[in-house]
């Protein structure tokens, strides 16, 4: 059994990663020289200073809550093997789009272990040295990618090294894999042992590798008795810096740099996160190794103790993948997440679904802060958690004067120094049901609570539509709401807004809010095309493709068309469980192409496609093997337009073709999908596709 608080340090030890990611992620790259210059030490985010935003996307972020989705997906006893794992990183990568540093063949790992997997060879060989050389597979990404598989075992070293390692064979080998067992470890017997010495005492046992235990003799000396960071940091350039190793970005260097930040911060959250940030070398990866083994160690108390740094974080990431609507997330779902793979490995059974805003963990805000679109610069409202339950301070809210926090369902368009990209699908759509509970602290007479989405309109400026006001007071009251139509483009945020009959300071608290389900109907229809020179309009940024070309077209909605292989563009959430997906496609030459329900990733999906100009097939995409569910004849010809709908309820899949139901298939394999996103699939070719409709039973379609 876990900890009894396993939850509260698996959420501090994901805020202590996420921090350290974004203190350390502004000066990536830059000589220390330079850090030293411009900030001296790193004791505050400083985005703002070099304009850019504190919360983006990242790889040390994508990759770690990404990869570690592997212990869920596969379910196997003992956890995934290296083989899975890999077939998890075809699964949620996207080719030059989502997660790893694409920097070449040769020059990435990462980029170099991608390209082997999708070549069909299977990890550990994607990431070995007979494989790739010597020199590649010892860059650092081994040890920035295990944090989330480590908190699944705590308290277990051992199970914790063995599943880092098993992740770190997909792209590396040698000292690297070796070293992503001893963070893990660490990680691991945090949970249960404070002392420093004897975590790093301990996890070392995990070591045969000579480079590195002399890395771990080497620091711990030069750390003992000195608390001159930049002292230890001049030894380890002169002994383990980049110069001492050939190729970029060498494991051993920041290992070495990630145990001096650990030991010189002491019981410092705040001093160790801040060293690795400003000692130079992979800053955002090394605070975020600290960060997230402080965070385990020393708890929320130790996260919160110093400088505010989770504060302007608000609990907010981004976790950029193939599965578009998981993008945007919280340290709470993480959490959530990680333990859902922890009662994998134990022989649990899964929890309840949570709510997807539960503020169920101190001090947790799952994003929402004062919305500056629609509060009134005459009110205030601050947003803190003393309890269950998000707080909300509101000061000066009377007529004309509202108060409103909101958090992100979608990305706002891309800023200077984004340098990952940021693919992503909504988390809320039009005909989706909110439900959200509300109390006044303190009875306050016509006291109003509105739930709101802001969509962009046709000029592009961001336009609120919300709900009825319902009067609120001290015994609560549930705010139940469908979001309706709001255009084309996708719904930015969600809030509520308070408003009162006269002048109202006190406290408003929104024990949960939540939505689930598909919608019952949302749609893209028409012509998106507006020029020729701008192929990615507003409305088609919240879809997620790996075809090659998923754009608007001239006459039809949609083109989507990929050079070689399958390509996939897929929009939704895992929330979608029953509904109907249907669109008219329309075809040029191809392989085989379709509609996708239940998407869950771009290797893991239902889809109804039809090929060879005369078949009509169910299948079950999963990961590198697909299974025909139903299959029949069904002739169709060039440019003539096939209307296809697709049906999931339960375990039960049917397909109409232009009205008529021509095929249908139950799934009750352990491996079934149970809900997913919907899209299109073309395989080597071109489909055009008017309109996309997703309904719900009992919806108007």
């Amino acid at each position: 059994m876990p900890p009894q608080d396993y939850l509260l340090r698996t959420y501090a030890g994901i805020l202590g990663k996420i921090i350290g990611v974004y203190l350390g992620r502004p000066v990536e790259g830059w000589p220390v020289e330079d850090i030293e210059h411009r900030f001296g030490t790193l004791t505050h985010y400083v985005n703002h200073e070099l304009g850019i935003p504190v919360v983006t996307a990242d790889d040390d972020i994508s990759g770690s809550f990404a990869f570690a989705r592997a212990v869920v997906d596969h379910g196997r006893a003992g956890g995934p093997s290296a083989q899975q794992i890999g077939q998890t990183w075809l699964n949620y990568i996207i080719e030059d789009k989502t997660i790893l540093w694409w920097g070449g063949r040769g020059r990435s790992t990462e980029h170099t272990a991608y390209l082997n997997l999708a070549a069909g060879i299977p990890a550990p060989q994607s990431g070995s040295f007979e494989r790739n050389g010597r020199t590649l597979p010892v860059q650092v990404g081994a040890q920035i990618f295990v944090d989330a598989f480590a908190m699944t075992s705590p308290g277990d070293p051992e199970r914790a090294a063995a599943l880092a390692r098993a992740a770190a064979s997909v792209s590396h080998d040698g000292v690297a894999v070796e070293a992503a067992g001893f963070v893990a470890a660490m990680e691991a017997l945090a949970y249960t042992e404070r002392s420093l010495d004897v975590l790093v005492t301990m996890a070392a046992n995990e070591l045969t590798d000579t480079t590195l235990l002399r890395i771990v003799e080497d620091v711990r000396r030069w750390c003992a008795g000195t608390d001159d960071w930049r002292a230890v940091r001049q030894r380890i350039e002169q002994r383990y810096g980049y110069s001492v190793f050939t190729g970029p970005c060498p494991l051993t260097t920041n290992s070495a740099a990630v145990l001096a930040a650990l030991l010189l911060g002491g019981d410092s959250f705040h001093r160790a996160v801040s060293i690795a940030a400003s000692a130079g070398w992979d800053t955002d990866s090394n605070a975020g190794v600290v960060g997230a083994i402080d965070g385990i160690r020393l708890g929320l108390s130790g996260v919160d103790a110093e400088a505010d740094l989770r504060g302007p974080v608000a609990d907010q990431m981004l976790v950029v993948t193939a599965d578009g609507g998981e993008c945007i997330t919280d340290a709470v779902r993480e959490t959530l997440a990680v333990d859902a793979g922890r009662r994998v490995l134990d022989g649990q059974e899964p929890a309840p679904r949570p709510r997807r805003f539960s503020f169920s963990l101190p001090g947790s805000v799952q994003g929402f802060v004062r919305c500056p679109y629609v509060s009134s610069p005459y009110s205030s409202v601050v947003t803190g958690n003393a309890g269950p339950g998000l707080n909300l301070d509101v000061r000066g809210t009377g007529p004309g004067a509202a108060a409103a926090v909101s958090t992100p369902t979608f990305l706002e368009r891309p800023k200077a120094g984004d340098n990952f990209s940021t693919l992503a699908s909504p988390t809320l759509y039009p005909g989706q049901t909110i439900r959200a509970r509300v109390r006044a602290a303190e009875y306050r007479e016509n006291l109003t609570v509105s739930l709101y989405v802001l969509a962009e309109d046709s000029s592009g400026e961001l336009a609120m539509t919300a709900s009825p006001p319902a009067i609120v007071d001290t015994t609560g009251h549930d705010l139940v709401w469908t979001v309706p139509d709001v255009g084309p483009n996708p719904i930015m945020r969600v809030g509520l807004r308070i408003t009162a009959a006269r002048r109202f300071d006190g406290e408003v608290v929104v024990e949960h809010l939540d939505w689930t389900g598909a919608p019952s109907r949302y749609r893209q229809s028409g012509v998106l095309l507006t020029s020729i020179w701008d192929l990615e309009p507003e409305a088609l940024r919240q879809w997620v493709s790996s075809a090659t070309n998923f754009e608007p077209d001239f006459r039809y909605t949609y083109s989507v068309s990929h050079p070689e292989g399958t390509g996939i563009a897929t929009v939704g959430t895992r929330d979608w469980d029953d509904y109907t997906v249907s669109s008219t496609l329309v075809f040029n030459p191809h392989e085989r192409g379709g509609i996708v329900a239940r998407a869950r990733g771009h290797r893991n999906y239902y889809a109804a496609v039809l090929d060879d100009w005369s078949k009509l097939t169910l299948i079950r995409r999963d990961h590198d093997v697909t299974h025909v569910l139903a299959r029949v004849d069904l002739p169709y010809t060039e440019d003539s337009p096939v209307a296809v709908a697709l049906t999931c309820q339960g375990n039960r899949l049917t397909c109409t073709v232009d009205g008529s139901r021509v095929l249908a298939a139950e799934d009750d394999s352990p491996r079934a999908l149970r809900s997913g996103g919907a899209g299109f699939l073309i395989t080597t070719g071109t489909m055009l596709a008017d309109g996309f409709l997703v309904t719900t039973a009992g919806s108007d379609r």
